[in-house]
């Protein structure tokens, strides 16, 4: 499937939540979980800042579908995220059975900028979420919002004093 005009717009939105994120000191990542009728149903950004490496917004939407919404409900339901899920949250994601994923940015391009930057890789395989989870329907990266997210990546990630 094409990211459509909605899907763009609901994106937005998630780059909204990384950006809340990264102001408040967190990792700039934010996601919705948004359902068949397009209600948006639950919306979180990292809080991975004091402590919890799993407080990922992508593990939070599956633990609120689970207490909220029927397995059909999940199915039907579609996960906007700034970020490709990382492997534990795409396996969580596919675990309580929620429908599709749409990703502002891959998270082999994220690989790339930190190496760009000198950063540390992420402590985890960065995989494709249908490494993990292959029978998720999946689309994205959305190139119209890659520089947007590179800017906040690289404020949060790039080491001071590395090169331009």
């Amino acid at each position: 499937m094409v990211i459509s005009d909605d899907d763009l717009r609901r994106l937005h939105r998630c780059v909204e939540l990384a950006r809340t994120a990264l102001d408040a000191g967190d990792e700039p990542f934010g996601s919705l979980l948004v359902d068949e009728a397009g209600e948006v149903r639950f919306e979180d950004h990292n809080r991975v800042k004091d402590g919890d490496a799993t407080a990922h917004p992508e593990l939070a939407i599956a633990r609120w579908a689970v207490d909220h919404l029927s397995p059909a409900e999940r199915a039907r339901s579609t996960v906007y995220t700034s970020g490709e899920h990382c492997p534990m949250c795409a396996a969580g994601h596919a675990w309580v059975g929620l429908g599709r994923i749409v990703y502002a940015t891959s998270s082999a391009q994220l690989t790339g900028w930190l190496a760009e930057w000198g950063a540390p890789p992420p402590p985890v395989a960065t995989l494709p979420i249908t490494a993990v989870a292959p029978a998720v329907v999946v689309d994205g990266p959305a190139p119209e919002l890659a520089d947007t997210m590179r800017a906040l990546y690289e404020a949060k990630f790039r080491p001071a004093g590395s090169p331009a």
